[in-house]
C-alpha cells in the first residue's frame, strides 16, 4: 500500500505523541476526525502501526546503565544461529539483539541498574548463551540521542 503526505503527518504525530485524541490528531493535519479516525485504522490494519506503547524513564525503573555486547559465535550454521537466538530472546534484560555484518555476529542492547547488576546479568544470562565463541561489553556514558520515532 501506498502512503501519501497526510499518512506520513499521522505517524509522524503519533511518534511523537501515541495517546493524544483522534480529535486533536484530526486537528493537526487538517483533516475531519472521521476521515482521520478511516486512515489511522487503515494504517494499523495495513501494518504500518504496529503498536502503542508507553516509553519508560529507565532512571525512574532504576536500569539507567545501557551496555552494547558484541558477541561472536564460535559459528554461522543455522543450528547455531538459531539456538542463540532462541536463548537471546528469553533474557529479560536485553532490550534489542541484532544479526550484524563486520566483526561481530550480534550486537545486544542491555539494560542494567549498575554495574554490579551488569555483572549479575552477565553470570545468568550472557556468559550461559549457547555457542559464543567471544564476548566484548561496552558501557554507554552518557546518552546523546534517544529516539523511536521513524523518519517518515
Amino acid at each position: 500500500m501506498e502512503i501519501d503526505h497526510i499518512d506520513r503527518r499521522i505517524l509522524t504525530m503519533l511518534q511523537k505523541s501515541g495517546r493524544m485524541s483522534n480529535a486533536e490528531l484530526s486537528e493537526a493535519v487538517n483533516l475531519s476526525p472521521s476521515a482521520c479516525h478511516r486512515r489511522v485504522q487503515r494504517l494499523e490494519a495495513d501494518g504500518f502501526i504496529r503498536d502503542y506503547v508507553a516509553l519508560l524513564d529507565p532512571k525512574k525503573v532504576e536500569r539507567p546503565t545501557t551496555v552494547f555486547v558484541e558477541i561472536t559465535l564460535s559459528g554461522q550454521a543455522d543450528e547455531v544461529l538459531d539456538a542463540f537466538e532462541r536463548a537471546v530472546a528469553r533474557v529479560p534484560d536485553v532490550l534489542e539483539c541484532h544479526l550484524m555484518a563486520g566483526s561481530a555476529d550480534y550486537l545486544l542492547k542491555v539494560v542494567a541498574g549498575d554495574t554490579e547488576d551488569f555483572a549479575r546479568i552477565h553470570r545468568r544470562y550472557l556468559a550461559t548463551l549457547p555457542g559464543v565463541a567471544q564476548m566484548q561489553s561496552s558501557f554507554a556514558l552518557r546518552t546523546v540521542r534517544n529516539t523511536t520515532a521513524l523518519p517518515v
